[in-house]
């Protein structure tokens, strides 16, 4: 599995993976500025919600580090935050993970300075290494519910390169292929970035898992040829009632799979619940560039000149659509809330 996502050797900057340049070139950036690292979250050189957490607790420290000699450094750190915090407004784990980093800030705000930022980075490896742990459980839980021969759909890209090992939608495909299991993959294309078709398409390939690309409209009849045992798809937030904001077309895919009566489940850490919005209604959906949809990734220009374009980056499945939603404490089902609630609530009696 390619690496996409680590601090350098001496910690002064930033290692990702592009994925702008998958699947031609496999080609590494070094950030070392907030600015270097906004604008890869924006411009989704980084992307998944669990891969823009671990590259924003990252890049607190990394803030840390430069400011840390500055007699507002308190200040300079709030700014950052709300800087880092602003790439991209949907995908939870990126405030989550800021706002662990300021925990972290607040906790030890009065050690020396050298000390505190020493703090921040291990709470920032802290946050990678979990990931990497919640990732291997979420592959197992999501395995268990695989036969041989399935076939499983997916959209978008929920694998290594969106988390950090493993995935959270991918990982049990992944998982399935070390173990001997043999599995079908439809991977949606997933119009407009296409990040089914240059990376879903790439990892599993990589992997020797049996993947099949489809474009985004074939998903229908693929289902109703009986080819599709269950859907996997990953999700970027999560609501208190179990409404789940992910990729768009997620919702069409749900829709789908409820209609003909094939399971859908959603792949996540809780890191990924955002019990502060009560529903969907509540999740800000990033809106982006048009060109995505008119231009990028094609040749030449495929639509006129000045069209209007609608180019949400982001869906909400409505809870009732949702069979499951898979994590690191297992399979939560319906009623969402409470048995959020539960989990939560077991997770942080054996914190303390």
């Amino acid at each position: 599995m390619l690496e996409n996502i680590r601090l350098s050797r001496e910690g002064g900057s930033i290692i990702i993976l592009d994925q702008t340049r998958l699947p031609g070139e496999v080609s590494y950036l070094e950030l070392k500025t907030r600015e270097e690292l906004f604008d890869a979250i924006r411009l989704l050189k980084v992307r998944g919600a669990p891969a823009i957490g671990i590259a924003a607790a990252y890049g607190y420290y990394l803030c840390a580090a430069t400011d840390k000699d500055q007699p507002d450094f308190f200040r300079s750190m709030d700014d950052a935050e709300r800087y880092l915090a602003s790439a991209r407004p949907t995908a939870v784990n990126l405030t989550w993970a800021l706002a662990r980093m300021r925990g972290c800030l607040k906790r030890n705000a009065l050690l020396p300075r050298e000390e505190l930022v020493a703090e921040l980075k291990r709470e920032a490896v802290a946050i990678h290494e979990e990931d990497i742990a919640n990732n291997l459980k979420i592959s197992e839980y999501g395995l268990a519910l695989l036969h041989e021969g399935d076939g499983v759909l997916t959209h978008c890209n929920a694998g290594p390169l969106a988390t950090s090992h493993y995935g959270t939608a991918l990982g049990p495909m992944l998982l399935a292929a070390e173990r001997g299991v043999k599995i079908r993959v439809f991977a949606d294309e997933t119009r407009p970035l296409m990040q089914g078709a240059r990376i879903t398409a790439f990892e599993l390939m990589q992997a020797g898992v049996d993947v099949t690309l489809i474009c985004d409209n074939m998903a229908a009849a693929v289902m109703k040829s009986g080819k599709v045992n269950a859907v996997f798809v990953g999700a970027d937030r999560v609501c208190r009632n179990g409404d789940a904001a992910n990729k768009i077309g997620t919702l069409g895919l749900a829709v789908l799979a409820k209609h003909y009566g094939i399971p859908f489940y959603m792949f996540a850490p809780l890191s990924t619940l955002d019990m502060d919005t009560p529903t969907g209604s509540g999740v800000r959906i990033e809106q982006r560039d048009p060109d995505e949809v008119t231009e990028l990734y094609f040749k030449q220009r495929i639509a006129p000149e000045d069209v209007k374009v609608y180019n949400p980056a982001f869906d909400v499945v409505d809870h009732e659509l949702i069979t499951g939603l898979v994590t690191e404490a297992g399979i939560i089902t319906a009623p969402f809330e409470e048995n959020f609630e539960k989990v939560l609530g077991k997770y942080k009696n054996a914190e303390l």
